[in-house]
């Protein structure tokens, strides 16, 4: 069995405090179109969060009882806390992070990025941007690194990745399955939000 988390537990500073999972892109909630990229790859999804999940999340939930919804462990730390908590509840021995402010994901890439999960503790995508943690798979042996920085109040996630051993897929390499700007791509502020409306984000 194979684990994804979708990591809703952002405060969107930068979006006016938004839920970024349920913005509209091409027709369909971020959160819509990261299920059906998921749906393929992984067995188990979480969606990992606060106690209390935002209304678009909320409704996926009541809607299909699937994904389950998985509360941080330690709130209030950034993603790392995201990740201990996806790792802690996981049924496999590697989990699927993925923010859920990326809309442009697609199943082939995300399966790649499974298909090396035998050969690293952490399988990251990196382009000029430098590493993109948040669309990478995380294996069990991250699971107390991670809670140690939590710990000591350490909570960059490069931090932990140079920690690890670590199997990077390059820009060339992901250019096998589409523009790596578009696909990594991410939703953090309202302009960047309406660039994608506007269009499309094309290649």
């Amino acid at each position: 069995m194979f684990s994804a988390a979708i990591l809703i537990g952002g405060k969107a500073t930068r979006f006016e405090g938004r839920d970024k999972s349920s913005l509209i892109v091409e027709g369909q909630t971020i959160l819509s179109r990261q299920l059906a990229a998921l749906s393929d790859v992984a067995s188990d999804v979480m969606l990992v969060g606060p106690s209390t999940p935002p209304g678009e999340v909320e409704g996926s939930l009541r809607a299909s009882g699937l994904p389950r919804h998985v509360a941080d462990i330690m709130p209030g730390c950034g993603p790392l806390s995201g990740i201990h908590a996806a790792l802690s509840a996981a049924r496999g021995d590697a989990t699927l992070m993925l923010a859920c402010d990326m809309p442009f994901v697609s199943t082939p890439l995300l399966r790649h990025l499974v298909s090396l999960a035998d050969h690293a503790d952490i399988v990251v995508p990196q382009t000029e941007r430098g590493y993109h943690p948040l669309c990478a798979v995380y294996s069990r042996a991250c699971l107390e690194p991670a809670a140690r920085r939590i710990a000591r109040g350490e909570f960059m996630l490069t931090a932990l990745v140079d920690e690890m051993r670590v199997r990077v897929v390059t820009a060339d390499a992901l250019e096998a399955f589409g523009d790596p700007d578009r696909l990594l791509a991410n939703v953090n502020t309202s302009i960047e939000y309406r660039a994608i409306e506007a269009n499309g984000m094309q290649s």
